[in-house]
Order: structure tokens, then C-alpha cells, then sequence
């Protein structure tokens, strides 16, 4: 029986398929923008005050790169929507 190929990350000792090879749906990030957004928010100021050991900082920063992802996909699809429901047009937006 052939498996998915299986690679080892540089930061893990367990080995991980890749993305086309898995076949249950991933859970999402965050359960919406707003949460992805506070948590990034939090996890920020914690990076910044420098207090964290080495494993727990790496394990932020990995968290908040995974947010930050999460929160640009969800304003792409945004844009996305809006380009769509303006016909392709992009109209100038009336702070008044």
C-alpha cells in the first residue's frame, strides 16, 4: 500500500503530510476575523515585552504567523466580494 509522502519540519520531531495528501478538513484558525485579531493582538504584546522563554516564544510566533495568514485570507475574500457586488469597479468609499 503506497502512504502519503511524510516529511519531518525542522522544528518537530513527528512527521507531517502534506497539504494535498491530507484528507480530513482542517480546522480553521480562528473562529472569525474579530478573534483572529484580538489573539494577534495579544500575542504581540506579549512577543514585544520580551519576557518569554525561547520554546513558548517560538510557539507564539508561530501562532501569530498562522493568524496573521488567517486575517489576510479573510480580507482578500472580503475584497474579493465587494469587487464583485461593484461589478469590478472599484469605487472610491464617502467617509460622509
Amino acid at each position: 500500500m503506497l502512504r502519503p509522502r511524510e516529511t519531518l519540519s525542522p522544528m518537530s520531531t513527528a512527521p507531517s503530510r502534506s497539504r494535498s495528501a491530507q484528507s480530513a478538513p482542517q480546522e480553521p484558525v480562528a473562529p472569525s476575523y474579530e478573534a483572529a485579531l484580538d489573539e494577534l493582538e495579544r500575542l504581540v504584546a506579549q512577543l514585544d515585552a520580551g519576557q518569554l522563554p525561547l520554546d513558548e516564544l517560538m510557539t507564539h510566533y508561530q501562532r501569530g504567523a498562522a493568524l496573521l495568514a488567517f486575517c489576510r485570507d479573510k480580507l482578500q475574500a472580503v475584497e474579493n466580494q465587494i469587487k464583485v457586488l461593484e461589478a469590478n469597479e472599484l469605487k472610491p468609499w464617502d467617509a460622509a
